[in-house]
């Protein structure tokens, strides 16, 4: 049973993209869930910006930590935060998907439709972070 809470976050803290991943049918999930991690996420993000000048690296792998969940961060060469909240460990995964996401992000970005800190609508980025996130999070 794992659940996963991916957000992108832009400059002005305002979520840009944010997805859920889970092996616990919908049904059983509660409708509160949803809010309890974007507060997990936001509460995170000033650990976030505290971590990333101690640090050289871009994958910030466990931050923080609130009763059973888990707080994982990247962060991208233009300061654009991603954010998984998380009930359990899986540091190798997290970090592919982070990587393949940054991957996916870097291309969206460079669109020339597309304006930086603005919420993310493409199809087919949903469907990438769908691929990722069965693939490295659920797998």
């Amino acid at each position: 049973m794992s659940t996963y809470y991916f957000v992108i976050v832009g400059h002005n803290d305002n979520p840009i993209y944010e997805k859920e991943f889970s092996t616990v049918n919908k049904e059983f999930r509660k409708e509160d869930q949803r809010h309890l991690s974007q507060f997990i996420a936001h509460a995170a993000l000033d650990l976030v910006d505290e971590h990333k000048w101690k640090t050289a690296n871009m994958q910030l792998k466990s931050i923080d930590r609130f009763n059973q969940w888990f707080v994982s961060a990247f962060i991208t060469a233009s300061q654009i935060r991603f954010i998984i909240v998380h009930d359990n460990k899986n540091d190798e995964g997290i970090k592919s998907f982070f990587n393949e996401m940054y991957d996916t992000y870097i291309k969206h970005s460079m669109n020339a439709f597309y304006k930086i800190n603005t919420p993310i609508k493409s199809p087919m980025f949903e469907k990438k972070t769908e691929i990722f996130g069965r693939k490295y999070l659920l797998s």
